[in-house]
């Protein structure tokens, strides 16, 4: 189904992008759109009272957040039902990435009604383009999980990718999961902004080992950009046995060595394993 979005009567959902530093980034239509609509669904209605007093709008807001924003999803469709075009903003950046605003995307699309995104302020771009690493292709994570066990196993899921990694995270954990990056996928090649278009932007440059010697007390919003898989695969001139055993050498168990090469060669796990075993 087509959405044919300006050119059909129907009420529009819009996603508007708000500063994540500097007020002046805000962009002449998001300002035009947050005066012309009904009311606004806010992350954080303190947060974006502030922007509007800035700006000199009044609007109606509506607390939209992680944790409420499916019981908000009857109140979105009685605005659009009505005819009335509605805003979603979050406390900083683009609505939905890494942020609130998707189940509000979601039940606006299956009503059939208009939805669209405003180009803005994000700050996994910036971060990006001066990080110094290769910006083409990427992969955009966001947050990794807090818990160590959680975290590393997602981060073996992305080892083997060659794309630059882009990763969010928050300044009390920023040491731990470099430390858990570089176990996982060696001492790569990272760049870290923080307050990104604010008075106090850093970036930080080099490997990862080279990056935590020069960080002290990070503080405020991070961005972390982690150099792709470079490492040319060599384990096609490797028997299975030999390949196994170079992962028990790593450091790993022979069943965790036996998974690890049957992914790697999209072999069963149950082949790899008799293989083994058998000592071909």
């Amino acid at each position: 189904m087509s959405q044919k979005s300006y050119i059909n009567d129907k009420p529009i959902l819009y996603l508007i992008s708000t500063p994540i530093g500097n007020m002046e980034d805000i962009t002449l239509r998001a300002i035009n759109i947050l005066k012309e609509v009904e009311v606004i669904f806010s992350e954080d209605t303190r947060v974006t009272r502030q922007l509007l007093n800035y700006l000199n709008i009044n609007k109606k807001l509506i607390s939209s957040h992680n944790y409420n924003e499916t019981k908000n999803e009857n109140i979105l469709l009685d605005y659009l039902n009505k005819g009335y075009n509605v805003g979603v903003v979050t406390d900083r950046g683009t609505p939905v990435i890494s942020d609130p605003g998707y189940e509000l995307v979601k039940i606006a699309i299956k009503n059939d009604f208009n939805v669209v995104s405003l180009p803005g302020p994000t700050a996994l771009i910036p971060a990006l383009t001066v990080s110094g690493i290769n910006p083409s292709p990427f992969t955009f994570y966001g947050f990794l999980n807090s818990k160590d066990s959680k975290r590393k196993k997602e981060l073996e899921v992305l080892k083997q990718l060659k794309t630059t990694l882009i990763f969010y995270e928050a300044p009390h954990r920023i040491i731990k999961t470099l430390e858990d990056i570089k176990d996982v996928l060696g001492n790569r090649k990272i760049s870290i902004s923080r307050e990104i278009s604010k008075k106090f932007e850093e970036v930080y440059r080099g490997t990862i080992e080279e990056v935590i010697k020069e960080l002290e007390e990070v503080k405020g919003e991070i961005v972390l950009i982690v150099e792709g898989n470079t490492e040319i695969n060599t384990y096609d001139n490797l028997t299975i046995a030999q390949h196994v055993n170079l992962y028990i050498k790593e450091g790993y168990d022979s069943k965790e060595a036996i998974k690890k090469v049957a992914k790697e060669r999209n072999v069963p796990k149950s082949e790899i394993y008799n293989i083994y075993h058998r000592g071909d």
